[in-house]
C-alpha cells in the first residue's frame, strides 16, 4: 500500500450523503423569493387584465366640434349627452358600414363655446339629447386610482417579500441542535486529539477555575485533517461532554449573491451563539471563507472577503469572560489568511490524522457494537489489513461487511464479506460476467504474476496478499499488495523496489507474451511520476545532488497548486529527464532480469490463474515460494473457455476434438487491456494490473 505525503490527496474519495434538511416546518413556502415572483406575476396579469377589459368596454371615437355639427346636420346623432361644466359631449354615432349597413358606436367631443351650443340645438329640434349637470368622479378617474393602488399594492408585496428574505442567518442555517449525544468515548483511533480539547471541555463545565488562575481559554480551535478523520465528530464530541448548545454551519452557506450577506449571517450566527453560551461555533470547510484575501479574482471587495473581515471582527470581540469557542475544520490549511491563525483567533492547531494500527482497531470495535460476527473474527488482523483507512473508510467497510451478509443471507459477518468490502472500497465491485479472449486472460495471468512475483522477492516491496484476473471497476485484474505495518517514511530503496514492482507486468508481457499491451498504462504513469519525485521533489538523484527542482505555483483561489516554476536552466532539464531515464531504465532491467531467472515460476502461476482466476492465502505463498503442486492444493480445473469447448466438441457428432494453443490463437487477436483508474481513485493499496 502506497503512502502519500500530502494528506489532503489521500483516502478514497467518497459520495457525499445528502443531508436532511432541518429547521423547515411542513406546510410553509420553503422558497420566499418563488413566493413573490408568483404574486407579482398574478397581480400584473390582473392589472393589465382589468385595463384591456375597461378599455374593450369603454372604447370610444373622439371627434372634434366641426364633426359632431356636421353629424348632427347629416342624422348621424340621434341622441347624446352634455356636461355643460366640462363640456363634455358623449352620444350614439351611426355610420354606415362596408356592405351598406348601418353601424353604431360611441363617441365623445368637447363643444367649444356655451351659447353657441344653446343655438345649433334650437335649429335642430328632431335630435334628443340630455344635460348632465352630475360633477362626480368619472369612470376614467376611477381607472386612474384602481392603477394608482394595485401599484402601490404590488410595491407593498415586493417590500414584504424582501424583507422575509432577511440575508441574515435562517432558523434553517442557525438550528441549534439539541445536546448532542456523541461523546468522547465514540471517538476512537485519535486519542491525542481528545486529550487536547479535554481542556476545552472542561473550560465550557468549569470556567472559574481558568478565571481564577488568570488563564484564557483559547477562543478558537482549528481541526486539520484529511477527510473523514472525525472533525466534526470531535467538535460533536464537546459539545456532548459539555452539554451546551452546539451551532454548526459550513462555510459555502456564508457565501451568496448580495455583497454583505455573508456578512450579516456571521453577526446573526455568532449573536445567537453569546445569547445561548456557554456554546460551541463550528464551522465546517472554513477554507471556503477563509483563503487568503487579496488573490481572488475579485479584488479586495468581493463577498467572500468581506464575510472573512466579519469573522476576523467577530473573533476580536469575544471578551475574556466570554464562554463562546469557535472551533473550524479543514483540510486546506496552507491556504487560509494568515490574520486568521494569528493567536487571540485561532489560538490553537489540532491535527486529526489518519489512525494507526491500534486506533483502527479501536474505531473497527466502535463501529462493530451493533453488528453480528463470526466467533473468528480478530479486528486486530482486520486493522493490520487496512492501513491508510480513516474512521469514515472503516465506517464504510462495517457497513458493506453487513449488507453484504445480508445479501448471502447469513446469520452473522465473516471474514469473506469483509474481505470482499475491502477490495470493493479500493478497486470497485466484482465484475464476473465480462466477456474476455483467451489471449486476453492470458496476457492478463502473466502481467499479474509479474507483479506479484517481484513484490515477493525484493526486499523493500510489500507483500502480495491477492492475485485475481477478475475485473473490478476499471481494472481487468489486480495484485493486492499490503504494509506489514504503518510507514510515515520512504526509503531511497524503498521507492526503486516500488518502481521494479510497477514496471514487473510490462516486463512480463514482453517476455511470456508475443506483445505488449496498453495494460501498464496506469503502471508507467506511477512509476515516471515516483522517478520524477525521486530527482527532483526528493533529492536522491547522486549526480544533481540533494536539491529541489521547480517551486510550485501557490495559486490558492484556484484551490490547488496550479504549476511548478522552472527555476532551473535547460542544461539541467536535459539532466533532469536522463535522471529520470536512467531510473526508469534501472527499474526495467530488474525486473527482466528477476523474470527471467524465475521463469518457470511465472509459468506456473499464469497456468494457476488461468484455471482459478484468484490466488491468495497459503496456495499463493507456495507459488511464489516455487513450492506448489497438485498433491498440496489439487489437480488444475480446466480453464473456462477451454471446458466450454470441450463440451461443444464433444458433442459435435462425426469430429475429432481439436487442440488449439491459446498462445497461438493470440496472433490473430488484438489484445487491449484497461489499467485500474488513477491513483487518486485507489491511492491507499498497491492494486496494479
Amino acid at each position: 500500500m502506497s503512502e502519500q505525503n500530502n494528506f489532503s490527496q489521500q483516502g478514497p474519495k467518497r459520495p457525499k450523503m445528502p443531508q436532511k434538511p432541518q429547521g423547515i416546518e411542513p406546510g410553509k413556502n420553503k422558497n420566499p423569493k418563488k413566493k413573490a415572483l408568483i404574486i407579482f406575476l398574478v397581480v400584473t396579469a390582473l392589472f393589465f387584465g382589468f385595463r384591456s377589459v375597461s378599455s374593450a368596454f369603454n372604447r370610444q371615437t373622439q371627434i372634434s366640434t366641426s364633426e359632431f355639427t356636421h353629424a348632427i346636420e347629416q342624422g348621424a346623432v340621434k341622441n347624446f349627452t352634455y356636461n355643460p361644466s366640462t363640456l363634455a359631449i358623449e352620444g350614439m354615432l351611426s355610420v354606415q358600414g362596408p356592405n351598406g349597413t348601418p353601424l353604431e358606436h360611441k363617441f365623445n367631443s368637447t363643444w367649444v363655446g356655451f351659447d353657441s351650443f344653446n343655438e345649433f340645438m334650437e335649429k335642430h329640434p328632431n335630435v334628443n339629447y340630455k344635460i348632465d349637470n352630475n360633477e362626480g368622479i368619472q369612470a376614467s378617474d376611477i381607472i386612474t386610482v384602481l392603477s394608482a393602488g394595485i401599484t402601490i399594492f404590488i410595491a407593498f408585496m415586493l417590500f414584504r417579500s424582501m424583507k422575509s428574505m432577511n440575508p441574515g442567518m435562517n432558523k434553517k442555517q442557525m438550528k441549534q441542535s439539541e445536546h448532542p449525544k456523541v461523546k468522547f468515548d465514540d471517538v476512537a483511533g485519535i486519542d491525542e486529539a481528545v486529550e487536547e480539547l479535554q481542556e476545552i471541555k472542561d473550560f465550557l463545565t468549569k470556567p472559574e477555575e481558568y478565571h481564577k488562575m488568570g488563564a484564557k481559554i483559547p477562543r478558537g480551535v482549528l481541526l486539520v485533517g484529511p477527510p473523514g478523520t472525525g472533525k466534526t465528530l470531535l467538535a460533536k464530541a464537546i459539545a456532548g461532554e459539555a452539554q451546551v448548545p452546539f451551532f454548526s454551519i459550513s462555510g459555502s452557506e456564508f457565501l451568496e449573491l448580495y455583497v454583505g450577506v455573508g456578512a450579516s449571517r456571521v453577526r446573526d450566527l455568532f449573536k445567537a451563539a453569546n445569547e445561548a453560551s456557554p456554546a460551541i461555533i463550528f464551522i465546517d470547510e472554513i477554507d471556503a471563507i477563509g483563503r487568503q484575501r487579496g488573490t481572488g479574482l475579485g479584488g479586495g471587495h468581493d463577498e467572500r472577503e468581506q464575510t472573512l473581515n466579519q469573522i476576523l471582527v467577530e473573533m476580536d470581540g469575544f471578551s475574556e469572560q466570554s464562554t463562546v469557542i469557535l472551533v473550524a475544520a479543514t483540510n486546506r490549511p496552507d491556504v487560509l489568511d494568515p490574520a486568521l491563525l494569528r493567536p487571540g483567533r485561532f489560538d490553537r492547531r489540532i491535527t486529526v490524522g489518519r489512525p494507526d494500527v491500534k486506533g483502527r482497531e479501536k474505531i473497527l470495535e466502535v463501529h462493530a457494537a451493533n453488528k453480528k460476527f463470526d466467533e473468528e473474527i480478530d479486528f486486530a488482523t482486520i486493522a493490520k489489513l487496512t492501513p491508510g483507512f480513516t474512521g469514515a473508510d472503516l465506517a464504510n467497510l462495517m457497513n458493506e461487511s453487513a449488507l453484504l451478509a445480508v445479501r448471502a443471507k447469513k446469520s452473522a459477518i465473516s471474514m469473506v464479506e469483509i474481505e470482499e468490502a475491502m477490495e470493493r472500497s479500493i478497486a470497485g465491485p466484482q465484475l464476473k460476467n465480462r466477456v474476455m479472449t483467451e489471449a486476453e486472460r492470458t496476457t492478463i495471468a502473466y502481467h499479474e504474476s509479474g507483479h506479484a512475483l517481484i513484490g515477493h522477492l525484493l526486499p523493500h516491496a510489500d507483500p502480495v496478499h491477492k492475485i485475481t484476473i477478475v475485473g473490478r471497476g476499471q481494472a481487468l485484474g489486480y495484485t493486492l499488495s499490503l504494509p506489514e505495518e504503518d510507514r510515515f517514511l520512504n526509503s531511497r530503496k524503498s521507492l526503486k523496489d516500488e518502481l521494479v514492482v510497477f514496471l514487473g507486468g510490462r516486463t512480463a508481457e514482453e517476455i511470456f507474451c508475443e506483445d505488449i499491451t496498453t495494460g501498464a498504462s496506469n503502471d508507467l504513469q506511477r512509476a515516471t511520476r515516483i522517478a520524477r519525485e525521486i530527482v527532483t521533489e526528493f533529492g536522491m538523484d547522486d549526480k544533481l545532488g540533494a536539491r529541489v527542482f521547480g517551486e510550485p505555483q501557490h495559486e490558492v483561489f484556484l484551490g490547488r497548486d496550479y504549476g511548478h516554476t522552472q527555476d532551473y536552466s535547460d542544461a539541467t532539464a536535459l539532466a533532469i529527464d536522463e535522471a529520470v531515464s536512467a531510473i526508469m531504465n534501472e527499474a526495467h532491467d530488474r525486473a527482466r532480469a528477476i523474470l527471467t531467472e524465475h521463469s518457470d515460476r511465472i509459468e506456473l502461476m499464469a497456468q494457476v490463474l488461468l484455471a482459478k482466476e484468484s490466488v491468495e492465502g497459503d496456495e499463493l505463498n507456495a507459488l511464489l515460494e516455487g513450492t506448489w503442486s497438485e498433491e498440496a492444493f489439487g489437480p488444475l480445473p480446466a480453464p473456462k473457455d477451454e471446458a466450454k469447448n470441450a463440451d461443444e466438441e464433444s458433442d459435435a457428432p462425426g469430429e475429432e476434438p481439436k487442440a488449439e494453443d491459446s498462445q497461438d490463437k493470440s496472433n490473430d487477436l488484438e489484445v487491449s487491456l484497461t489499467d485500474v483508474a488513477s491513483e487518486e481513485d485507489t491511492p491507499e493499496e498497491d492494486v496494479e494490473a
